[in-house]
């Protein structure tokens, strides 16, 4: 099916306070949530390297476009985007765009907030891609926080505006799939890191990275 290198995408936001994880108010006052973003990207690259492919991070920077080197995260063995686009759709079909025109796939994309996912889960979803067109990682808010394919499929993205950040992205995306005829399957679902819910639910959960979890407890952020 693919003829490129395998190669997972990290979708991610700049970590300025005020902008990110602004679900976690008033848990995590705005400076903290900037650092908890930060982290997040930090620990998603670390994920996608104990795996070992090819990695790309598409990053959306709080005000213009760059510049990127100055100030990404990224490693240098990491290569790096500028999300284009208005919606979280266009953006994700302009990143994987770009990642398959540079010689990608099998292409992974995840975001920057589920804590919880480990390089074996990454190494699940190549691996169902050996038989399906495209493979997702179920959210249980409703949404996905992986999605995975051979070749560009920028209609998967193509959901009403409306519908991203809501419980529906899920099972739009599967239906539009079903429209192009493309096989799919799911890999186990995971939950994000959006609310001081989840924070709390994920504060019991064995696989929570320490770093993560000590940005999360409010005692420690004084």
């Amino acid at each position: 099916m693919s003829t490129g290198t395998p190669a997972v995408l990290v979708m991610a936001k700049e970590p300025r306070p005020g902008t990110v994880k602004t679900r976690l108010h008033p848990l995590l006052d705005p400076a903290r949530c900037a650092e908890l973003q930060a982290e997040l990207i930090r620990h998603a690259l670390r994920t996608v390297a104990s795996l070992g492919p090819r990695t790309y991070l598409a990053y959306a920077y709080a005000t213009g476009d760059g510049p990127p080197a100055a100030r990404s995260p990224a490693p240098p063995a990491v290569r790096l985007l500028t999300q284009r686009g208005g919606d979280l759709g266009q953006r994700l079909a302009a990143a994987t765009g770009e990642a398959f025109a540079d010689g990608a796939g099998p292409l992974l994309v995840i975001g920057t907030d589920a804590p919880t996912l480990t390089g074996d889960l990454l190494a699940t979803a190549l691996t169902a891609l050996d038989g399906r067109d495209v493979v997702l990682g179920p959210a249980l808010d409703g949404g996905y926080y992986l999605i995975g394919t051979h070749a560009p499929h920028p209609r998967l993205f193509g959901l009403d505006p409306a519908c991203w950040s809501t419980d529906k992205v899920l099972a739009a995306t599967l239906a539009l799939a079903a429209d192009q005829g493309l096989r799919t399957e799911l890999i186990p679902p995971l939950r994000d890191l959006d609310t001081p819910e989840d924070a709390a639910a994920l504060l019991q959960d064995p696989l929570l990275p320490p770093r993560i979890a000590a940005l999360l407890r409010p005692e420690e952020n004084t």
